[in-house]
């Protein structure tokens, strides 16, 4: 195993973060994907809540 100085890996793994570029893009997929299940089910269960006189 070689030894790797801290600011060397550092480097590296900055560089391979830059790389990467979908991570924000699902981020905010997932992000809206939960927010809008929870809308929906909100929608769809408001209507359980009515009271039949």
């Amino acid at each position: 195993m070689e030894h790797h100085p801290a600011t060397t890996w550092l480097t590296e793994a900055a560089g391979a973060a830059q790389q990467q570029g979908t991570g924000d893009l699902l981020r905010v997929i997932l992000i809206v994907m939960v927010l809008g299940s929870a809308f929906t089910a909100w929608f769809l269960l408001r209507g359980y809540k009515r009271k039949d006189d």
